[in-house]
């Protein structure tokens, strides 16, 4: 009987111990659902910090704090040229720059340049969601490397010192810069001389007259005072470069199916933001660039013909560049 009595007050003791053992690895699981193990990433940008500050709050807040994203603006890790090689050979876990930086190592990425290919906001959107931006990411997954946000930038448009341009013609004599291949080709096609350089030297470089103006965004207009370097705007809408957080694939492998996932619906989460605001922000950088004295004209829908067909010879380049990929990526935009 007490030999019973021994064997029962063992065996509860033991379950008791077993149970607390479970409880013990188990007791951190509300905490820790959002992502088990703490990691920290590292993400380096130049442009659109409000979408990547957006991107850590959500990340903070879908994953409980486990997940933590240092984020380091401004090219104070990599500039635009350097960014993509950190990023595909691991040097940063994360980085933002453009789709014009990322055609010299993908050329199909230049699709996004080629003038007058996309009508409105909505259809380049729709041409990502439609088979683009897959098409874009396997060519990405070869170098090691996925698309994790697909970050409208806008439209680019002409600004210039010199004097005011209303047709392709008035382009002559000029010299802009263009932030990369097939941009300074519309540059070429125009009748203008296109000058490579980075984004940060384009202030100095028309204040000194190396450049009489260049192509970009109202939005980076803006931010970068070109008001106090350019007098005359352009909007022709013809080029609509993508910026893309990308992610270096091993760094992505390492996080848990958890995490991923959290890392996955954050970014469509501000993609989506991004898409909504695009059109009124540069509108709205629009209406301050002519309140700093900028005098903008328009193209209007009747004259993009002249345009357009100044610059199809630049269609003609991106296919050669791009083959057959890109003959296809063509044509899935034209659907849309």
């Amino acid at each position: 009987m007490k030999m019973s009595q021994m064997f029962k007050t063992t065996l509860a003791a033991a379950m008791i111990m077993a149970l607390a053992v479970t409880a013990g690895c188990g007791g951190g699981g509300d905490k820790k659902s959002a992502g088990s193990e703490k990691v920290t990433l590292k993400l380096a940008h130049n442009l659109l910090a409000q979408g990547m500050e957006a991107f850590n709050k959500k990340l903070t807040e879908k994953s409980n704090g486990t997940i933590t994203l240092n984020i380091y603006p401004s090219g104070q890790l990599f500039n635009d040229k350097s960014m993509n090689d950190a990023i595909m050979s691991g040097g940063i876990d994360m980085g933002l720059n453009s789709t014009a930086m990322w055609s010299t190592v993908i050329p199909a990425m230049e699709v996004f340049d080629v003038p007058f290919l996309f009508p409105s906001y909505e259809k380049v959107d729709h041409a990502i969601d439609g088979g683009l931006g897959d098409k874009l990411a396997g060519e990405l997954k070869k170098k090691g490397v996925r698309p994790v946000i697909w970050a409208d930038y806008g439209f680019v448009q002409f600004a210039n010192s010199k004097k005011e341009i209303t047709k392709p013609e008035d382009f002559a004599g000029l010299k802009l810069r263009g932030y990369g291949e097939l941009p300074s080709e519309t540059i070429k096609a125009l009748g203008a001389s296109p000058v490579t350089m980075g984004s940060g030297e384009v202030y100095m470089a028309i204040q000194r007259g190396v450049v009489d103006g260049q192509t970009s965004g109202t939005t980076a207009m803006y931010d970068r005072k070109m008001f106090e370097v350019t007098k005359y705007l352009t909007i022709t809408n013809h080029a609509y470069p993508e910026f893309i957080l990308a992610m270096n694939e091993k760094s992505f492998q390492k996080l848990t199916p958890e995490q991923q996932k959290i890392v996955t619906d954050a970014a469509n989460e501000v993609r989506d933001e991004l898409r909504k605001n695009a059109k009124a922000e540069d509108m709205a950088a629009l209406e301050k660039l002519k309140e700093k004295g900028m005098q903008v004209y328009v193209v209007p829908e009747a004259e993009l013909p002249a345009w357009q067909s100044a610059t199809k010879p630049v269609w003609d380049i991106f296919v050669k560049h791009t083959g057959d990929l890109g003959k296809e990526l063509i044509e899935i935009c034209s659907k849309q």
